[in-house]
């Protein structure tokens, strides 16, 4: 039985987000949060329209981030609608090895192998099926789902939960969750890694300050939340981003926006160089744009 890391399975998985909505209440209630949060929105520590709040309750973890983004509705939506475009974009954050849609015919579900932040061989990855849910019927929000039922070390209630809806003719507003549902088992693993190789790793939330008067930021495993929260905003940011340049140009443009993005924040997220980010990713993209790999009963 291989051993993968549950920092690295647990990354970029989110679990019971917004539920199911009409696309007007969808709208509806994101314009109203998005009113809610005006002054954050406009003052905050990430020097842009982005708020990030985290929880950690009931064995549930939950990040959340709203934020205002710079293409409007009509480009950003039809940007994020179909499996293969989530592909595009979970392929970005540095744990996701690879991402396949399933065939035509099945239940609509994506393929997703999560390992180390190191190159590695899939067989040592390891592999989420999420199931896939959009909500498109709406001219002025979006809501889109992925969901698996288990994950590592009896963890479970995975999802993905993305909601967008129009401010104006030229900005939409977004908001992504990220959570998980976890047992004493994945508990004590996550305990393990924090208390050694993650004993230095913080959130973005500001619990105190030291005797200095420094920021202290939050640590255990909703510094997690907030990391990763991050990483797969940033993954969204970075995808929408190039849509403005030609299809030859995107890739590259994808990968160095989401390094930039990452290095704003190198306190939280710095983990590799841009050198080694782009010789990785191009690799992993290369293995995606082949045929989903045959997977071998263990």
């Amino acid at each position: 039985m291989k051993f993968i890391p549950l920092s690295c399975c647990l990354l970029g998985m989110m679990a019971q987000g917004p539920q199911a909505l009409a696309a007007s209440e969808v709208a509806q209630a994101l314009l109203a949060r998005h009113a809610e949060l005006r002054e954050q929105l406009a003052d905050n520590p990430f020097g842009r329209p982005l708020y990030q709040q985290s929880s950690e309750e009931g064995g549930q973890l939950k990040g959340d981030i709203y934020a205002q983004l710079e293409q409007p509705f009509a480009v950003a939506a039809p940007a994020l609608q179909s499996m293969a475009q989530w592909c595009q974009v979970l392929i970005l954050h540095l744990n996701v090895k690879g991402c396949w849609p399933s065939p035509a015919g099945g239940v609509a579900t994506l393929h997703v192998d999560i390992g180390r932040k190191y190159e590695q061989p899939l067989a040592n990855a390891y592999p989420f099926a999420f199931t896939y849910r959009a909500n498109t019927n709406g001219s002025d929000a979006l809501q889109v789902r992925l969901s698996a039922a288990d994950g590592p070390l009896g963890t479970r209630d995975y999802a993905i939960a993305v909601e967008l809806v129009a401010l104006d003719a030229q900005h939409s507003f977004l908001h992504l969750t990220y959570a998980y549902r976890y047992g004493m088992a994945a508990h004590a693993a996550m305990g393990g890694y924090l208390a050694t190789l993650g004993r230095d790793k913080v959130g973005f939330s500001v619990v105190g300050t030291d005797s200095a008067g420094q920021p202290l930021y939050q640590g255990s495993m909703r510094g997690v939340v907030e990391r990763n929260t991050m990483r797969y905003f940033l993954a969204v940011e970075a995808y929408l981003g190039a849509l403005s340049v030609s299809a030859t140009e995107q890739q590259e443009q994808r990968l160095n926006a989401w390094h930039t993005g990452v290095e704003r924040y190198p306190r939280q997220l710095h983990e590799l160089e841009r050198d080694e980010y782009l010789a990785m990713k191009r690799k992993e993209i290369r293995r995606q744009q082949k045929a989903q790999p045959v997977r071998v009963s263990e």
